[in-house]
């Protein structure tokens, strides 16, 4: 099937084929037809899926058809012209509040920021269809000039659009669309009050579209209050097992040697950018500080960092200037870089379903990828609610010269429940596996001598825990002229992969 057969306007067609695609992902196969229709939609859709063009290319579609039937010399004057006639008059120009036609909610600004960007690329050769994202950490003089355009689409997290909703910048009187983007996220978050007052503020009449990872529980139950006789639509497949990820585990023994395994996996020739998720803000300082001081170009990015500040980060990362991100659960939400290759979690998620978010970072766009978990003895049992919920064994993996103390197989056995591989059973060859006696095999390679590992700075300015250019909240990354280990141990450049 072609985006064609979808029949959509034809200048979204072209927008899309700017944009390189040239086939619709299962989701905006059932999606797209059913919401041009005007059924509302329950989406079960995992990350990389495809789901923002989902929602977004119908409401496209719409406005863009619209637009094709409006005598623009007949048309109202916009507020930008009332305010100008106010001005000739010699009166102060009153704000009026916007009122857009589309609502899409997203539990993060990055998330929120990536949806605001696709919706761009795919309006290039609409008329009069303009888009903004309203976020917490953005200065409010900015989003009152976003607002003032009163712009058709708004992109938004829930707490500052209430913020502008009780101040009444925002009507919603003749929205059409509402979207809930990765609903469940934004219920784990805590918006689910939110979310009821905004959409109570909402036409009756609107299309509502909730896409998430899982229809059931409190999401499910919110979805049927929100929704009229929606199109349930569930996907499955490659989307939802990541076959094009390469998953591992790696078991440590305590916290240095965790550090050294991660020194020396991200020194790996075929790394050239990657995740590092950590559990908590304060550990991805940490580690993005010890990156920069073992030479590798590093950036954190966490939920305490002020908008811009992360903003400039994710757009080193996207240049090319950041190799490691050193990020949390949230702040990695809608990251979309293609040249992400490797997710390391340093420590695992809490929930298994944030595990399917986090290593659909890499293997975007058609792309392989690779994630390996590090993982404490004490955490088999994660390991398996994680494999329970992908429905997938993740292999362990043992690097020669890194192996632990304890048998893997004996850090598993104990969370294994009949049915899965038990001590003893026979592994297939050259992947790494301890045996049922301790021993391993290994595909890796150990640390080149003289190579400095994060753990063990020789700087003495790494117990104050000092930082490269960019310092601060904002998680400090070098640019062309930090400095890494390649796969042989040589130091070279980052400018120079």
């Amino acid at each position: 099937m072609t985006f064609e057969t979808l029949g959509l306007h034809t200048s979204i067609l072209r927008a899309i084929a700017d944009s390189g695609y040239t086939e619709p992902t299962s989701v905006q196969v059932q999606a797209v037809p059913a919401a041009i229709a005007g059924r509302d939609l329950l989406v079960s859709s995992q990350t990389g899926s495809g789901k923002t063009a989902a929602f977004m290319l119908p409401a496209l579609h719409k406005f863009a058809s619209a637009a094709d039937s409006i005598d623009v010399s007949a048309a109202d004057k916009t507020p930008n012209q009332e305010r100008q006639s106010a001005r000739s008059r010699g009166e102060r120009p009153r704000f009026q509040a916007a009122k857009p036609k589309m609502l899409v909610l997203t539990p993060t600004r990055e998330l929120a920021l990536q949806v605001t960007t696709a919706t761009e690329k795919y309006s290039a050769y609409s008329r009069k269809i303009k888009a903004v994202s309203i976020l917490g950490g953005m200065p409010y003089p900015k989003q009152m000039q976003l607002l003032s355009r009163n712009p058709e689409i708004l992109v938004a997290t829930p707490g500052r659009l209430i913020d502008h909703m009780e101040s009444g910048k925002i009507d919603f009187s003749e929205l059409e669309i509402l979207v809930l983007d990765e609903a469940d996220r934004m219920l784990d978050m805590g918006f689910i009050d939110d979310i009821e007052k905004i959409v109570a503020a909402t036409p009756e009449t609107r299309q509502t579209m909730l896409f998430s990872a899982t229809l059931d529980g409190v999401v499910g139950n919110m979805a049927r209050r929100i929704t009229k006789d929606p199109m349930i639509i569930q996907i499955a497949g490659s989307a939802t097992k990541h076959e094009n990820i390469t998953q591992k585990v790696h078991f440590v023994d305590d916290l240095s040697h965790k550090n050294r395994m991660l020194d020396h996996l991200l020194r790996d020739a075929s790394v050239d950018q990657a995740v590092v998720f950590t559990a908590t803000k304060r550990d991805a300082d940490t580690i993005a500080d010890r990156l920069n001081i073992a030479g590798f170009a590093a950036a954190a990015l966490h939920g305490d960092m002020h908008q811009g500040a992360r903003n400039r980060t994710l757009d080193a990362l996207r240049r090319g200037q950041v190799r490691v991100l050193v990020a949390t659960d949230v702040a990695a939400r809608g990251i979309d870089v293609p040249a992400i290759t490797h997710v390391f979690n340093y420590d695992l998620p809490k929930f298994p379903e944030d595990y399917v978010h986090r290593i659909g970072r890499t293997g975007r766009a058609g792309r392989n990828g690779v994630a390996i978990s590090l993982v404490n003895h004490a955490e088999g049992i994660n390991v398996k609610r994680i494999e329970r919920f992908t429905k997938q064994l993740i292999p362990v993996d043992v690097i020669e010269g890194f192996e632990p103390k304890k048998s893997a197989v004996a850090s598993r056995s104990t969370a294994r429940k009949p049915g899965g591989w038990k001590p003893g059973d026979a592994r297939s060859s050259g992947t790494g596996y301890g045996n049922s006696n301790g021993n391993s095999n290994s595909n890796g390679n150990s640390s080149k001598p003289g190579q400095r590992t994060f753990s063990k700075p020789n700087s003495p300015s790494a117990s104050s825990g000092s930082r490269s250019e960019g310092s601060g909240s904002g998680g400090g990354y070098k640019g062309s002229n930090s400095r890494f280990g390649d796969a042989n141990g040589n130091r070279r450049s980052f400018g120079d992969r």
